[in-house]
C-alpha cells in the first residue's frame, strides 16, 4: 500500500465531498484523515489515504475528471504525522485585528520548533462596539524540551506587544491565560 496525500481545491458545491471520496473508494483508496472547509464560496481540502501502488494510476486518471476540482496527488514519504510524538497543545487568540497577527505568533512558534497542526482563524464584529474582532484556534505540537509553561513565557511578550488575548491548553481541557 502506498499512501497519498491529496490537496484539493475548487469552486464550492455540493457534492464535492462525495465526488472526491467516491474516486478514492472506487480505485481501492482507504480515506485515512482529512481537513476541508468552506471559504469565501471555495472549497478547500486535504486528504490522506492509502491506495495499491497498482491502482494508482487509475486514481489519478479518476481525480483528474473531477467537475471543478483540482486535486493534486502527493506521495506522502513520510508515513506518519510529522509532529505526532510531541505534547499537543491548543492556543486560543483574541484582538482588535490588524495586519500581521498571524505573522508574528506564527514566527514565534516558528523559532522555538513549534508545528502548528492545525490554525483556524476568523475576523467578525465585537459584541458592543463593532470593531473589527480577531481570532485564531490552533493545535500546535511541542518539540522535545519545550513544555506548556515554556510556551506560555516566550508568547507573553508577543502577545503583549499585539494587544491580544492569549490563551493555553494542554489537551486535559484547562485554559492557561
Amino acid at each position: 500500500m502506498q499512501s497519498l496525500i491529496l490537496p484539493a481545491i475548487g469552486t464550492d458545491r455540493p457534492g464535492l465531498v462525495e465526488e472526491l471520496s467516491a474516486a478514492v473508494a472506487a480505485n481501492g483508496g482507504n480515506w485515512l484523515k482529512s481537513r476541508m472547509s468552506h471559504l469565501g464560496g471555495e472549497f478547500a481540502g486535504i486528504v490522506r489515504i492509502q491506495v495499491d501502488e497498482a491502482k494508482e494510476t487509475a486514481l489519478r486518471s479518476a481525480l483528474a475528471t473531477l467537475d471543478g476540482l483540482e486535486v493534486t496527488v502527493r506521495t506522502d514519504t513520510s508515513g506518519v504525522d510529522p509532529a505526532g510524538t510531541g505534547e499537543l497543545v491548543a492556543l486560543e487568540l483574541m484582538g482588535a485585528d490588524r495586519p500581521g497577527i498571524v505573522s508574528e505568533i506564527s514566527r514565534a512558534l516558528a523559532a522555538l520548533g513549534v508545528n502548528v497542526e492545525n490554525l483556524e482563524t476568523e475576523c467578525t464584529s465585537a459584541p458592543m462596539s463593532g470593531e473589527a474582532l480577531f481570532k485564531a484556534n490552533a493545535e500546535l505540537g511541542l518539540p522535545a524540551g519545550l513544555d506548556l509553561t515554556g510556551l506560555q513565557s516566550a508568547l507573553e511578550g508577543i502577545a503583549s506587544d499585539l494587544i491580544v488575548d492569549l490563551k493555553l491548553r494542554e489537551n486535559t481541557g484547562a485554559l492557561r491565560s
